[in-house]
């Protein structure tokens, strides 16, 4: 076997091993919505598929001088540099998620390797496996729905559900009768879906509060969308609803828990949110949490943060890292496909 052979083979066995542990979470960005370029929008692109949508030519001109700014990282860095402070988001903000629903309302991506991630997840029967994202789009809501597979997102109804967190507390049993009398069966565990920057069909309603309308729906008069916080409030945690809720439970999922997770699976996220960044460090101060960072591609900052640490793989289109060593790409294990194959 060559050199990379045995680089790779060492690679895909120590994927596979962590993949299929348990306390297993995952955390899905933009990539994993990419499908090739028939899903979603990388976070790249995004502006040049919205900009047309922004309602206020002052205020969308605003947003891409911005833009221009060598020092500026991204859209919601943009976002964040003309925030007014208050505690909903600025004008800007709410134009750019007005402008992502009206384009995202445009698209009907392939939900067939999201239906078969849902599947498999659920056929493990693990409680309350935890789903992180940082996407707005609801290719994993309507994949599940398809897929017959329960999962909870934190809201409760129908028409204009309302947000509830205790739903990811709550535990699923069916009554069965057996030889001791009649005893509680866990029958349904159901896949936990955190959506940590907000999510389409997501409203704050200023008289019913957090809710969540079908994705394609207008929204009632007087809301606002509930996408894109603001990152430094993000990090400092003053927000209130859903988000506050949502990121302790992340929190908790890497330290704080009883049982917090052991590993943690990155795909198609390119790490570029120091406020996720931050606590997915401090895990990593654990002896006995791995990450695994599966993407395309990472910048070479990124890269050099992240590849000596000793419990975390990285594996990219041109180059990996496992255990601190690093070495050549060429194998496809960062394709979201490859990880719904191999789960």
């Amino acid at each position: 076997m060559t050199e990379n052979g045995e680089w790779h083979r060492r690679l895909t066995e120590k994927f596979d091993q962590q993949i299929r542990s348990q306390r297993v979470g995952f955390l899905l960005g933009a990539g994993t919505s990419y499908l090739g370029g028939s899903g979603y929008p990388l976070a790249s692109s995004l502006w040049e598929h919205i900009r047309s949508r922004i309602a206020d030519p002052e205020r969308r001109d605003e947003i891409e001088a911005k833009l221009e700014q060598s020092e500026t990282k991204g859209l919601e860095h943009a976002l964040d540099l003309l925030d007014d402070g208050g505690p909903m988001g600025g004008p800007h903000r709410h134009l750019v998620a007005e402008a992502i629903a009206s384009y995202f309302a445009t698209l009907d991506p392939p939900l067939e390797a999201h239906k078969t991630f849902v599947r498999r997840l659920a056929a493990r029967s693990v409680p309350r496996l935890k789903i992180f994202s940082l996407n707005y789009d609801p290719l994993l809501e309507r994949a599940a729905a398809q897929a017959k597979v329960r999962l909870h997102d934190g809201f409760i109804g129908h028409e204009h559900a309302f947000f509830e967190p205790v739903v990811f507390d709550e535990r699923i049993v069916q009554i069965r009768g057996t030889h001791r009398g009649r005893q509680p069966d866990e029958t349904a565990k159901p896949l936990q879906l955190l959506k940590l920057h907000g999510s389409l069909g997501w409203y704050d309603c200023p008289k019913l509060g957090t809710r969540r309308a079908a994705f394609g729906d207008d929204l009632p008069t007087e809301t606002r969308r509930l996408m894109i916080p603001p990152q430094r409030r993000k990090a400092a945690d003053t927000m209130g609803q859903p988000y506050a809720a949502l990121w302790s439970a992340f929190r908790g999922a890497l330290r704080q828990d009883t049982y917090p997770l052991n590993r943690l699976i990155a795909m198609g996220y390119g790490f570029a949110d120091e406020h996720v960044n931050t606590l997915i460090e401090s895990a990593l101060a654990r002896t006995d949490f791995s990450l695994l960072i599966l993407t395309r591609e990472l910048e070479d900052g990124v890269w050099e943060r992240w590849n000596t640490k000793r419990n975390v793989m990285i594996v990219t289109e041109d180059r990996c890292a496992l255990a601190g060593d690093c070495g050549p790409g060429g194998i496809d294990l960062w394709r979201f496909e490859s990880l719904v194959e191999r789960i």
